[in-house]
């Protein structure tokens, strides 16, 4: 627990994975310097050191904060993870501790809408089969199995930001648009949802994944689904690698009840650049494999650092948790002449109860209050006069179900 408020050069950052360099100058705008910036991920044992005193780290997909690194780090004050998915962090240790977490989850859509719009066309023609072929010394001109994306289907498991940009983009390009989710959406242009993951395959002449990892979504499309597809159709994951049977895709392929697949992302993935991917499509024809770059664009890049950096300087300034993954989401405007205080609590009847009680018997006036709470953690921001802060501290403190307590300013 601290006492005083700590100015922005006492708040060290730590990032990871070579994020852009936007997120280093948004953080240098906002007067935040102390900033370690590193190229490469690091292990367990290595985090379990670094972390030490670091306020907020920011990492891509390749560093795991598990929940030993967590539980280890003394001073961590948030997370942000500077891409789409939040897997790679222990997100409920995180929030029993006390930690928001941060994403960028919309940053990179059109970057993968539009590796998928180029991988269906050049599966649809045949294309890395063919590019091999010339490649080793043949001339394969011919219009066999290759196809126009104008007028075929594309089946759209998952509807989110990702799914329903790549519609429009599809439907742009003449093909027929529709798609499956687990909850109803209205569709963009003319689109249309199907009840059954079993109507969009056996209709589709191409199905891409676009689902998150959850129990629910491992192994979506297995034997089973893609028996259900149209034979010769096409197979495009750029979601999460654990709703693929990747076997079973690869005897697909094998037997051409697939006739193509383009995969972005594996169940396991190599740790480095110099590793190799063990995969059974690898070597298979008519298979796009690429290494996690679905929204590895120089823009998407750019989008990112800025909006996960933006999140960090919210929640650094002024306790914002707006988007937090894990986390109560609050915003309250900053006052003159207050102390903010941030209480982050366990969920339990009575908090507030006894926090307004003890201001109240310490004739400490409250300018501003806001309370949030998600699963087993409360998050309240509470403004008091300058004068007051360090009181209201000592007996904030005191509170029963206090987790953390800071005074931010």
């Amino acid at each position: 627990m601290e006492l005083q408020a700590k100015q922005k050069s006492e708040n060290r950052f730590l990032l990871l994975e070579g994020v852009h360099q936007n997120a280093v100058t948004t953080l240098e705008k906002a007067g935040y310097t102390n900033i370690e910036y590193l190229t490469h991920a690091l292990d367990e044992d290595a985090l379990i050191e670094k972390i030490k005193g670091v306020r907020f780290i920011g990492i891509r997909s390749r560093t795991q904060l598990t929940k030993k690194v967590i539980e280890a780090s003394d001073r961590l004050a948030a997370i942000g993870c500077f891409c789409i998915g939040t897997n790679q962090v222990d997100i409920d240790a995180a929030r029993h501790k006390g930690i928001p977490v941060f994403n960028a989850p919309y940053s990179n859509t059109r970057s993968v809408a539009e590796l998928v719009i180029g991988q269906l066309i050049l599966l649809l023609r045949g294309i890395p089969e063919k590019n091999f072929a010339v490649h080793d010394g043949s001339w394969p001109k011919s219009a066999k199995n290759a196809y126009e994306a104008r007028g075929k289907t594309l089946g759209i498991v998952g509807y989110g930001s990702i799914g329903s940009q790549l519609s429009v983009l599809a439907e742009s390009l003449g093909m027929n648009v529709i798609y499956y989710d687990v909850v109803t959406k209205l569709p963009l242009g003319n689109a249309n949802q199907v009840g059954t993951m079993h109507e969009l395959l056996s209709q589709s002449d191409v199905v891409s994944l676009h689902v998150p990892e959850l129990v629910t979504t491992k192994n979506i499309m297995s034997k089973a689904q893609f028996d259900q597809m149209k034979d010769g159709g096409i197979f495009i994951n750029a979601a999460r690698g654990t709703c693929v049977d990747l076997e079973a895709l690869a005897e697909a392929i094998t037997n051409k009840k697939v006739a193509g697949a383009a995969i972005d992302v594996f169940p396991v993935e190599p740790k480095s650049n110099e590793e190799a991917l063990e995969s059974p499509l690898r070597g298979l024809p008519n298979v796009i494999l690429t290494p996690h770059i679905g929204g590895s664009t120089v823009e998407a890049q750019e989008n990112i650092g800025l909006e996960v950096a933006e999140k960090f300087v919210q929640f650094a300034s002024c306790g914002s948790t707006i988007s937090a993954v894990n986390f109560p989401e609050i915003a309250m405007q900053q006052q003159p002449n207050t102390h903010r205080l941030l209480h982050i609590h366990h969920n339990q009847p009575g908090v507030l109860s006894s926090v307004n009680q003890l201001f109240a018997k310490h004739n400490i006036n409250i300018l501003a209050q806001s309370m949030m709470t998600r699963d087993e953690v409360g998050y309240l921001i509470i403004d008091v006069d300058v004068l007051d802060s360090k009181l209201a501290f000592e007996h904030l403190n005191s509170v029963e179900g206090t987790i953390r307590l800071r005074v931010l300013y």
